[in-house]
């Protein structure tokens, strides 16, 4: 509690020096900030449920009761009022509407998030924070043009093989991992035939990477990038979120252990979510000058952790000039500030458009 009180009490004072910065300083964000066209794809964005509407979903009473819950209903631009009376659905369609809005997003990848699964291969509800199932993704997804399924698939689980086709032929872009929390080992041998399958049926796997902080506990050591070897070297085509900025694995930084590997595997790549984000200060100047990951950088959100104090262009002053950061947080549509942040740090536009190109879902 108090951690959370001095991070308000940061925030603060940035609200404080930004209002009167933007009397000093405003102005429309000029074109080299926002850029022109409507053409990127989120790969990463979130949404979550409390199963109202029969989605499904749900929420643990740990992670309830965490401090963490009543910030995320607030990034989403919800109350637990609006979710039981308009269901959880009400959340995929606030994402639909800002996507619809932003001059420079066209479409977003929404992710499903399985969970925790017992010794039967069965879904093990009370180990499990935060499930959203395939099937409420995949029929939320089709009701909006600018939204792209992601399934999420526990290869522990019996039918995982089962699963990975039937997202398959419902067109699902990749599957989505967070083993920390998942509870999933990927240097697993266990694992090779899901892997084979996702190598037959051209399935990316999208999965975090480095110490996992927003939930209320996590097994870190499944999340060490170079657990990530195996389905590499098999051929899959992983996605790092976010390039392992945080933790350390064996005494090693996340970051630093991961780097190697991208020279080594051609079929990695890494995602820039949340490398804007408070707690990650600094990451985004090695991302963008690290000659290992040119030509191997996604662009990905990690809605709806885009939310003031958690991320704030004032924050990387050192990266951007004052004039740029006040421009940047005028700018009201969170995709577009997002872009124009990450475009003002240094992230170059082909990183916008390669995510297009590498699945071909434009």
């Amino acid at each position: 509690m108090n951690a959370l009180k001095k991070w308000i009490g940061l925030s603060a004072v940035f609200v404080s020096f930004g209002v009167a910065a933007f009397y000093v300083a405003a102005s429309k964000p000029p074109v080299e900030l926002t850029g022109t066209g409507k053409s990127i794809i989120d790969f990463h964005a979130h949404v979550a449920g409390l199963g109202y509407g029969n989605s499904g979903c749900f929420i643990n009473k740990e992670m309830r009761d965490n401090v963490r819950f009543p910030l995320y209903l607030w990034a989403m631009g919800v109350s637990l009022n609006e979710l039981e009376e308009q269901g959880d659905s009400i959340v995929v369609k606030k994402v639909s509407d800002a996507v619809a809005q932003s001059s420079r997003v066209n479409k977003a990848v929404i992710l499903a998030m399985d969970g925790v699964i017992d010794s039967k291969g069965n879904l093990d509800k009370n180990l499990t924070q935060i499930y959203v199932p395939n099937e409420y993704v995949y029929e939320q997804t089709q009701k909006y043009p600018n939204l792209l399924y992601a399934a999420s698939i526990n290869p522990y689980r019996k039918d995982a093989i089962q699963r990975l086709e039937q997202a398959s032929a419902q067109g699902a872009v990749l599957i989505k991992w967070l083993p920390s929390i998942m509870y999933i080992d990927p240097a697993d041998p266990a694992l090779i035939p899901f892997y084979q399958k996702m190598i037959e049926l051209n399935m990316p796997l999208l999965t975090h990477t480095g110490m996992e902080k927003s939930f209320s506990s996590a097994r870190d050591e499944l999340a060490d990038p170079q657990k990530l070897a195996l389905p590499l070297s098999m051929g899959v085509t992983v996605i790092a979120a976010h390039i392992a900025t945080t933790g350390e694995s064996h005494g090693e930084d996340n970051f630093e252990r991961i780097l190697p590997m991208f020279k080594q595997y051609p079929n990695l790549y890494g995602d820039i979510s949340s490398l804007t984000q408070v707690n990650k200060l600094g990451f985004m100047r090695k991302v963008v000058s690290a000659p290992e990951l040119q030509g191997h950088l996604i662009y990905g959100t990690d809605w709806p952790l885009q939310f003031f104090p958690l991320v704030s262009p004032l924050y990387h002053l050192g990266d951007i000039t004052l004039k740029q950061a006040i421009q940047i947080s005028l700018i009201r549509n969170q995709w577009d500030r997002d872009v124009a942040l990450k475009r003002a740090m240094g992230v170059k536009e082909e990183v916008f458009q390669w995510s297009d190109k590498l699945f071909n879902q434009g």
